[in-house]
């Protein structure tokens, strides 16, 4: 059965966008060769995402990596929202339930992961005691203000780390 991570690249001072969801400071931490992301991507069988992120700023927006994973991704990718588009996209299913856009993503996963993007989709899925793992990049930026990582408002979360992965790669504990 699939398991719900979430990864993301983060600076040093927490945030995983800058103010107003800048994403253009991470254009110069892209590229370099991770086999921790390699591994991430063949291991990756569908992509939940919230809206926000969905339709937000893209580092590499028309360009041929524009897309998760540099445009290296080609899966099914589930988009939480409660406000869908008129016109459908290709590859993409709008869901406007957390438990239901779960379920339809670890379906289309099999017993691959399902990579969150998006820090409100997985402060939902941490509320919602749905997370199974979080994978962090730290690049060696401070961006002073933006979008955080998490928001756990006093939750204290334990992580364990998950044996044989990075060193910022950890299980979550309910």
């Amino acid at each position: 059965m699939a398991k719900l991570l979430y990864s993301a690249t983060m600076s040093l001072d927490g945030y995983i966008a800058g103010p107003d969801g800048d994403m253009s400071w991470l254009s110069e931490h892209m590229g370099v060769a991770d086999p921790t992301v390699t591994r991430l991507l063949a291991n990756t069988g569908a992509i939940l995402v919230g809206n926000n992120t969905f339709g937000g700023d893209d580092p590499n927006r028309g360009t041929e990596q524009e897309g998760a994973f540099g445009g290296a991704y080609h899966g099914p990718v589930f988009v939480l929202t409660h406000h869908p588009p008129d016109e459908p996209t290709t590859g993409v299913t709008f869901v406007d339930d957390l438990h239901s856009a779960v379920a339809q993503a670890k379906r289309a996963a099999g017993d691959k992961y399902v990579n969150i993007l998006g820090a409100n989709v997985a402060m939902q899925c941490l509320e919602a005691e749905l997370l199974d793992e979080i994978l962090v990049f730290i690049v060696p930026v401070l961006l002073g203000g933006g979008v955080r990582m998490f928001h756990t408002e006093g939750q204290k979360v334990r992580l364990t780390p998950v044996a044989g992965e990075t060193a910022h790669w950890y299980g979550v504990e309910y």
